[in-house]
């Protein structure tokens, strides 16, 4: 069940109630008891911590979790050249064969 934030308009009474969806609107303040306690509008009260599903979950098939241990973790460039290929010499272009060349 959502808790929705009311406070009164006319002793300035605030006061969080644990309410379903579909309870009515409260109306009358606590308080004071003047028909003036109205819903406010409020920011949602979650937070996003940690690694996240999108770290873990649906990333890519059946890859393996991420994990966040720093004990097992390289150093970034130890790891690029470790897995860099060596850089093989680009081979020389082939002629093309004139169709003359051919017929002799």
């Amino acid at each position: 069940m959502p808790i929705y934030a009311y406070k009164c308009e006319s002793c300035g009474h605030r006061q969080d109630v644990l309410q379903k969806v579909s309870d009515p609107a409260l109306s009358s303040c606590p308080a004071c008891g003047a028909a003036t306690f109205v819903k406010q509008v409020t920011a949602a009260g979650f937070q996003l911590k940690g690694s996240g599903w999108y770290a873990t979950d649906f990333k890519g098939g059946n890859a393996a979790p991420a994990t966040s241990d720093k004990a097992d973790s390289k150093p970034a460039e130890a790891a690029t050249a470790e897995t860099k290929p060596a850089a093989a010499a680009p081979a020389a272009p082939e002629k093309p064969r004139s169709p003359s060349s051919d017929a002799a």
